[in-house]
């Protein structure tokens, strides 16, 4: 009989403990969770390239052989046509050969005159002439071939257009891998880009882009996708895109920039830090207690994410979800850490948190966005925010790739 009424008093006192860490837990002291909110933003996905300015028409002037330089122009900037004389090499040696043949065609232009007058009189005498005849022609063949040698130690511009650039100063030694001039029109102009071939099956011609230059932080600066190099470098895994620029963009030839290209965007869409789903659903807070809700995944991000289902604006959801917490649970919200609610400028990625002044609770969309920025003023410059941020995931992407492949 005692040992029945320990037993029972045991099984009580488990359970007084059982109800009181319950009763602790869930109405005391519940579990302690950080919150986001869903806001309806736009989003867009990117792929990622990098690439230089240049005019969609020029053209390099190197020489054809290794000599010394004794002219160059002095003419950056200025308009010149196809053809115009731009530098000489040294051709001494060949001015003077060519004097040379010259006197010797002279004479032998003499000898044929002779001939010529005394061809009719005998065989031999017309023998003499078909020789000397053919000395000349020869000499004619020489001289032509010595010239056009000449020819080739004069720099000229390939084109019509503007001396973009000039190398080399008089008296340096320059070959045929030597640039010296760089001419063409300044304008129309483009972005030649480098893009990853695992991403290339997603740029189309026609599809915009976003590009990031240090000259113009901040700066929206546009272009579109032109052509598309149909054969890739098998070594550096890339292909080289043509990026339209507009007339009145402000880039200059030879800047380098980054290049985001858009080839899926929306202009309004929930959008949740991508930390707040887990699988298909997200938590929400439903009167002090945990709901899970199911949702579909679309446009993803680096910090956020598109979701569909019965999630409105300005939903509050889990960040980070929480999978140890059923439905039911009651939580606390840890103000603390929740990041205060900036729109993230457009220019830079929305990599580093943001410490909020002082531990209160968000009352706007937490959007440090790498999906767009929060509430932009120019819809634009959101998805310049998420293209540049796009880069964020290829970086990562690489990193793993590479790991795994060590």
């Amino acid at each position: 009989m005692k040992i029945g009424h320990l037993i029972a008093t045991g099984v009580l006192a488990i359970a007084a403990a059982g109800a009181g860490y319950y009763a602790y837990s869930n109405f005391l002291y519940p579990p302690l969770v950080t919150t986001s909110y869903a806001s309806v933003a736009p989003v867009s996905e990117a792929v990622y390239g990098t690439g230089t300015v240049e005019p969609e028409r020029w053209a390099k002037v190197v020489p054809l052989q290794r000599r010394r330089l004794i002219e160059l122009c002095r003419c950056e900037g200025q308009v010149v046509r196809a053809g115009q004389i731009l530098g000489r090499q040294d051709d001494a040696e060949e001015r003077s050969a060519l004097d040379q043949m010259e006197i010797n065609r002279g004479q032998l232009e003499r000898d044929l005159g002779r001939a010529e007058k005394d061809r009719d009189k005998s065989d031999a005498a017309r023998t003499e002439y078909e020789q000397r005849w053919t000395k000349l022609e020869e000499a004619k063949s020489r001289i032509a071939a010595q010239k056009v040698h000449l020819d080739s130690l004069l720099l000229k511009a390939p084109l019509d257009g503007m001396v973009l650039r000039r190398d080399g100063e008089v008296g340096e030694i320059a070959g045929p891998t030597d640039v010296l001039f760089w001419v063409g029109p300044p304008a129309p102009m483009q972005v030649v880009a480098e893009v990853n071939e695992e991403e290339i099956n997603r740029i189309v011609s026609g599809q915009k882009a976003f590009l990031r230059s240090e000259a113009f932080p901040g700066r929206a600066l546009r272009a579109t996708v032109s052509q598309i190099t149909p054969k890739g470098d098998p070594t550096r895994k890339t292909f080289r895109v043509y990026l339209r620029l507009p007339q009145d963009t402000p880039l200059r030839i030879g800047m380098s920039v980054e290049a985001n290209i858009i080839f899926r965007e929306k202009p309004s869409a929930i959008v949740v830090p991508a930390e707040a789903i887990a699988g298909d659903w997200v938590q929400v807070i439903d009167d002090g207690q945990v709901r899970r809700v199911p949702i579909k995944v679309g446009i993803r991000g680096n910090r956020n994410t598109e979701i569909n289902g019965d999630i409105a604006k300005g939903t509050t959801v889990l960040s980070p979800a929480r999978r140890d917490l059923a439905d039911g649970t009651r939580i606390r919200i840890d103000n603390s850490l929740t990041r205060a609610v900036e729109p993230t400028p457009a220019s830079e990625p929305a990599d580093q948190p943001i410490a909020a002044p002082e531990p209160t609770l968000v009352t706007e969309p937490t959007l440090a966005t790498a999906v767009t920025a929060a509430t932009p003023t120019d819809p634009d410059d959101a998805v310049i925010s998420a293209a540049i941020s796009a880069h964020v995931d290829s970086v990562v992407s690489d990193a793993r790739r590479n790991l795994v492949n060590r």
